[in-house]
């Protein structure tokens, strides 16, 4: 009976987990930002990570996507379903058709994304800060562990104000030990070489203190 009871309090925790993700509760912990074994509720999703809470959602595909086609409708209907108002697919979404979900709770609108090129991903944040009753953002990639990670340090640097050597190593913790073409360090370090803090999007202690990591 303990056990049982134990099963049911962990699967509540975890639909609340999944529930909540519109909340802007004061920034995710490490822990929560370097899980590994999370869906966020979404069928074939893996490595769900919170970045900045109720604001930027980073993830990948179980097994990847080998076909490079996406979220599927299911799980983009799921997802507008949670309030969420906005997709990024990094890199690789070579044969996926993206658009804009309706569900009843709004819309989902899906876009394609480059880690080497962040700035419409950073303004999508943005928009998203500066609006409360807007969802969040998703930005995945085909594992969710180099190309979501790369975007997800991006916005810690823009919005909370880390260095880029504490991003890099955000990044780095969060990439599961996964090998990187050419290199690790070379490889985020490129990415960084296209970025730079846009004092556009500047957002305010108050809006840092209610969504960046603790």
């Amino acid at each position: 009976m303990r056990f049982l009871t134990s099963l049911i309090f962990i699967g509540v925790l975890a639909t609340a987990a999944n529930s909540d993700v519109t909340s802007r509760n004061g920034g995710p912990s490490n822990s929560q930002m370097l899980s590994k074994g999370s869906d966020g509720g979404v069928d074939g999703v893996a490595f769900f990570r919170p970045v900045l809470s109720g604001v930027l959602y980073r993830s990948g595909f179980k097994g990847g996507d080998k076909g490079r086609t996406g979220l599927s409708n299911a799980q983009r209907e799921t997802l507008c379903d949670e309030g969420f108002s906005a997709g990024f697919y990094a890199d690789f979404g070579k044969n996926t058709e993206y658009g804009r979900t309706s569900c009843g709770n709004g819309s989902f609108d899906y876009q394609n994304a480059r880690s080497s090129r962040p700035g419409n991903v950073m303004a999508a944040i943005h928009e998203v800060i500066e609006d409360p009753g807007k969802g969040p953002v998703l930005v995945h990639c085909m594992w969710g562990v180099h190309s979501s990670g790369a975007l997800s340090a991006m916005a810690l640097v823009q919005f909370c104000g880390w260095t880029e050597e504490r991003a890099k190593e955000y990044w780095n913790d969060a990439r599961n030990g996964a090998p990187c073409s050419g290199g690790c360090d070379q490889w985020i370090d490129s990415k960084f070489s296209n970025f730079s803090v846009d004092p556009s999007l500047k957002i305010s202690g108050e809006q840092q203190a209610a969504i960046c990591p603790k």
